[in-house]
């Protein structure tokens, strides 16, 4: 009985058929998570490194490195990956070299610069994959290089004419 009430409304619902009717995954798209892994570093703080500071001074303004590698002691990686959640994937990397456990150089593309110029560092950042940053050496540990190079020279010399009288 109750199936012939709703004959009549059969041919009706066979013209709705017709019809497109847009799927449910393309009206509706999941939500994805923003993954970031690794050590942020920023230009600022890249900037504030300095040449002849010491490994502990390096992991306060850059925090512990990523990597660091039994068999190159002398060196800590820093790598930052970024995937959004619809976008693409932006990859960062830098590296910290010591010499008798004070820093030398940094290695990357990530650069120093001053607050100014923070926008165009990055762009060019994105676009060279990787850069070789020399650090020019801090006049005052030179001179003090210097120094202590000239008096041990005066030692050897007071220390040499005094083994020839013996």
């Amino acid at each position: 009985m109750r199936f012939l009430r709703l004959l009549p409304l059969l041919p009706l619902l066979a013209a709705c058929s017709n019809m497109q009717v847009p799927e449910v995954t393309s009206v509706v798209t999941p939500y994805r998570i923003d993954i970031r892994q690794g050590n942020y570093i920023s230009q600022e703080m890249v900037a504030q490194l300095k040449p002849g500071m010491s490994r502990d001074q390096v992991r306060f303004l850059l925090g512990t490195p990523l990597v660091t590698d039994i068999f190159h002691a002398d060196r800590w990686d820093y790598i930052y990956r970024f995937k959004p959640g619809r976008g693409e994937l932006q990859q960062r990397r830098l590296a910290v070299f010591f010499e008798d456990n004070k820093l030398v150089r940094v290695a990357g593309d990530v650069t120093g610069a001053e607050a100014g110029e923070a926008q165009a560092g990055a762009e060019a950042a994105g676009a060279a994959r990787s850069r070789i940053i020399e650090i020019e050496p801090d006049p005052a540990l030179k001179k003090a290089a210097d120094d202590k190079q000239a008096e041990e020279a005066k030692k050897a010399e007071a220390a040499s004419p005094a083994a020839d009288t013996k």
